[in-house]
């Protein structure tokens, strides 16, 4: 028996150690972004949020700017994250994210040459 794995994701994801902070309806916390895409990111905290929760997230940019994005968590693994689905769509914070992300791959560009 063979085992298929469907990727449902449509988005690249750029792989990374970002610091965090977000804030839910229950809770408030830290945590560090591990991937990112246009589409969402998976958030590496203890702190539980629910599925469907509605999260404002500021991440920590290494240019000294933070972003803020709005997102729904999609699913969360008990003591160790959750994964947020970006449901924002003003032009303001659509920019960002394209920012962060092109300034992410670049970075990622540069570590596999060296």
């Amino acid at each position: 028996m063979t085992n298929v794995v469907v990727e449902r994701r449509r988005a690249e994801r750029v792989h990374t150690d970002l610091d965090a902070r977000w804030e839910g309806v229950l809770a408030a916390s830290r945590g560090s972004v591990v991937d990112i895409s246009s589409s969402g990111c998976f958030v590496l905290t203890n702190d539980d949020v629910q599925p469907k929760e509605l999260i404002r997230l500021e991440i920590k940019m290494p240019t000294g700017r933070d972003i803020c994005l709005w997102g729904e968590v999609v699913y969360q693994i008990a003591e160790m994250g959750f994964a947020l689905r970006f449901t924002g769509g003003d032009a303001t914070e659509q920019k960002m994210l394209t920012a962060c992300l092109d300034y992410l791959r670049e970075g990622e560009t540069e570590a596999a040459v060296c």
